[in-house]
């Protein structure tokens, strides 16, 4: 303890110019200019006139069973607050909610969680977190990085990895269970959003994919979202960010993906880091949308790791993490006078959050490691002398003996002590109507998207003028049989090649179908038959464009039927590439490692397609099985060569003529049943559903069980922080 005291009263004279946030009077040089005439003058947020500041009251009734939610005049402690804060600032036209929502409260008692390997001392992430949200509120989790902010955040939503343990108890509304689906919304730190939609056409997708009833329903939904996030002016705005389209700000962009969220009209809204990447213009403008979204009656629960003075005096109530261990828990003011009480205070011109983290933040060691030598011009950088580890103790200490851990575990008891009114799920969309979403906002996605399918278009029809010109005149006679297999060989071989140029259009789908399984918009069966669906019509426009230049220019048979089987063959080539991308995209989630892997599997399948060597000479451990037999290659090439010579003859000399089985059969592998083509076309058919059964194999369980690779990634630098 004399440790602790002396460094308390060391970082107290470092800090001559502070004083208690209660007893600190406004300073005249901190003010906000507003308009003329009101220089020198502090002024709060109820001076904005577009702002009617409520704070939200609510109270358990003893007797009763509910949470009752009254609006009150704004708290004197707010106000004390806001008078040396900046106000907040007018809000864009349309942006005040009327609808009101019954929102839940939610508490947690003695939270634990325990993630193996997160820590260099304690498994535990989070350790023993008691606190409660309530209607109408805005409860911030704040700490520094590997706090344990984002696990604690998943922890209370039901969101944790399938690695991490949690002890304690959560309540919602007063019981302990699962929240069901619509009851409550949560936005990941990074969301997809995609770009070639307007903001108003992809919430009303999304509010397609997530709620049942009818579109007109869903229409006056979507409106309310783009109401509430103060979205108007940007409604019928592509989001851009792809394919070279200029794209919204990181602001509105964020507030679109809080928007998804509330399409479906949630009770607790959970957030993850809503000020990611954000300006301070654009910070202010979503703490001020997200206090008016509260004020509608919705309990939004969100992390944070820091914020400016008036950004801070918006929060309701706030969670202080260091290291898992809860620091302080309580009103925003409070948290001001518990620093103070531990010997900390804020001083006057530093903002509320950045001390709170100064403070708490072990990572300022370092700093005063390199530091400890250097002098400014007022001696020592006394800002930076204190050892955290001890302000971390003390406040701990202070916290765990006040009378706002008290008073919290009061309030828990209160808001535990009787169940109010369970959550009901508001029901899902169909699989048929998401099926017929999903499909429909592919198809528009890729129209509007050159590098979907229309760069990939002109780059097959210029591979297919090249091969034709290269092969074109060969003629009929049996001296061109040769020159006629190498033409559909490299045809077939290169434009399955060229598929590599899908990879970044079906990368950035299973990164949307990521995004929206992760809150059961989707599911992998409904993504893969969407993207089935959708995908049709451009591979065949590719197919039919592609072969009709081809076929014409290296002058194959003359006939209709032959024609409209070539283009079938190279249709199906095309829906068993696109099969291929999606396994490959779905395992590795990395466009070098996927491009790398599907060049190596088309080089092996052209090697064993038997083409340089016919599949009987072929080396049968690895070459004959199981490559030229897993090699869509072959059934393709086997496919095209007998529609073209099984049927035909050859003059040999002025007397005898071979058939066209004859003349191949020494430079490629083919049968002479004429049903054979037919055969082979099957087999690409299984080919396509092979593929597509494995990526939902992967999808459902590397993504829906175990989550994807990119999200275990994600998820596991979230539970540091």
């Amino acid at each position: 303890m004399e440790e602790i005291q002396s460094q308390s009263d060391n970082y107290r004279s470092s800090s001559s110019s502070a004083s208690s946030p209660v007893s600190r009077v406004p300073s005249s040089n901190f003010f906000y200019l507003r308009k003329p005439g009101s220089l020198r003058q502090p002024i709060s947020f109820e001076d904005s006139p577009d702002w009617e500041d409520t704070d939200i009251d609510v109270r358990v009734e003893e007797g009763g069973d509910s949470i009752n939610v009254a609006t009150t005049p704004a708290s004197p402690s707010l106000s004390k607050l806001n008078s040396c804060s900046i106000p907040s600032p007018p809000l864009p036209e349309g942006a005040g909610v009327a609808r009101k929502i019954n929102g839940a409260y939610i508490a947690w008692k003695d939270l634990t969680v325990t993630i193996k390997k997160k820590r260099k001392y304690s498994n535990k992430v989070v350790k023993s977190s008691n606190g409660y949200a309530l209607p109408g509120t805005m409860t911030v989790i704040m700490g520094p990085a590997k706090s344990g902010k984002s696990t604690l955040l998943r922890a209370l939503a039901g969101r944790l990895h399938h690695s991490a343990k949690m002890y304690g108890e959560v309540f919602v509304n007063g019981a302990k269970s699962r929240m069901p689906y619509g009851s409550y919304g949560f936005v990941e730190r990074e969301t997809t959003l995609i770009g070639s939609l307007t903001v108003r056409e992809f919430l009303f997708y999304s509010a397609l994919l997530q709620l049942p009833g009818f579109f007109f329903q869903k229409k006056n939904v979507v409106e309310d979202a783009i109401h509430a996030m103060s979205l108007g002016e940007y409604a019928n705005k592509l989001i851009g960010g792809h394919c070279y389209m200029k794209g919204l700000p990181n602001g509105e962009r964020r507030r679109v993906s809080i928007a998804r969220e509330l399409v479906m009209r949630p009770q607790i809204l959970f957030i993850d880091e809503p000020l990611y990447h954000l300006d301070s213009v654009s910070t202010l403008l979503m703490m001020v949308t997200l206090k008016k979204l509260a004020s509608t009656g919705c309990t939004l629960v969100f992390t944070i790791n820091q914020s400016s003075t008036e950004v801070f005096g918006l929060f309701d109530r706030i969670c202080l993490l260091s290291n898992g261990n809860t620091l302080f828990f309580g009103e925003t003011l409070a948290c001001l006078q518990h620093f103070a009480n531990a010997g900390f205070p804020c001083p006057i011109m530093q903002s509320p959050s950045d001390h709170f983290l100064r403070a708490i933040n072990t990572d300022f060691d370092r700093i005063i490691a390199m530091c400890k030598n250097w002098q400014d011009d007022q001696g020592e950088f006394s800002s930076v002398n204190m050892d955290t580890a001890v302000a971390i103790r003390t406040l701990e200490a202070t916290y765990k003996s006040s009378a706002d851990a008290a008073a919290v575990e009061t309030m828990i008891l209160r808001l535990t002590d009787k169940e109010g009114s369970s959550l009901k799920s508001k029901g899902k969309a169909s699989s048929l109507t998401r099926i017929a979403v999903l499909t429909w906002r592919s198809l528009l996605v890729m129209s509007r998207e050159w590098k979907y399918y229309w760069l990939r278009l002109i780059l097959y029809m210029l591979l297919a003028v090249c091969i034709g010109t290269v092969f074109s005149g060969l003629g009929h006679s049996l001296s061109s049989v040769v020159t006629r297999v190498a033409a559909i060989f490299v045809f077939v071989s290169f434009t399955s090649l060229l598929s590599v140029a899908g990879v970044p259009a079906l990368m950035r789908e299973i990164k949307i179908y990521t995004s929206e399984e992760s809150n059961y918009h989707s599911g992998a069966f409904v993504f893969l038959l969407g993207q089935l669906l959708s995908s049709i019509p451009f591979l065949f426009l590719i197919s039919i464009s592609s072969s009709l230049v081809f076929y014409f220019l290296v002058g194959l048979r003359d006939e209709f039927r032959l024609l409209m089987y070539f283009v079938l063959n190279f249709f199906m080539c095309l829906l068993v590439n696109e099969g291929l991308i999606l396994v490959m995209a779905s395992l590795w989630r990395n466009i070098f490692w996927i491009v790398l892997t599907l060049i190596s599997a088309h080089v092996l399948m052209m090697l064993s397609a038997g083409y340089f060597r016919i599949r009987n000479a072929l080396p049968g451990p690895v070459w004959t099985y199981p490559l030229s037999y897993i090699a869509f290659h072959t059934y393709s090439i086997q496919g095209l060569l007998e529609n073209e010579y099984l049927g035909s003859s050859f003059a040999v000399g002025e007397v005898r003529n071979i058939t066209g089985y004859q003349a191949l059969h020494s430079a490629y592998e083919i049968s002479s049943n004429t049903h054979s083509k037919w055969k082979h076309l099957l087999v690409l058919f299984l080919m396509v559903v092979a593929y597509r059964v494995v990526v939902f194999v992967l999808l459902h369980f590397r993504v829906g069980k175990f989550m994807s690779l990119r999200k275990v990634i994600r998820c596991k630098r979230d539970m540091k922080d």
